[in-house]
């Protein structure tokens, strides 16, 4: 199990972005949470198989529908925080 933070730009927020995150993370089968941030960038932290989370980064970077993903960062944690779900954060 591995737990990565994600940090998403670009024409991110009100556009459904949160939503289609959500969907990816199911569809992988991960844990963790999606929020809006203050400055317009949308944070993920998620937990799960690295492959999975490595995939799951992938389909995020190609943005949804309605979104335009400028610049995608992650990095790795040191810890879990044994999520149970995966969470829309409003």
């Amino acid at each position: 199990m591995k737990h990565y933070h994600i940090i998403v730009q670009g024409k991110v927020q009100g556009v459904g972005f949160r939503y289609f995150t959500a969907l990816q993370a199911g569809e992988f089968d991960l844990v963790g949470f999606v929020r809006n941030s203050a400055d317009g960038s949308v944070e993920i932290e998620v937990e799960g198989p690295e492959e999975r989370i490595k995939h799951f980064i992938e389909k995020v970077k190609g943005g949804s529908p309605f979104s335009q993903v400028d610049k995608l960062s992650y990095s790795e944690q040191n810890h879990l925080a044994n999520f149970s779900s995966f969470k829309i954060h409003y």
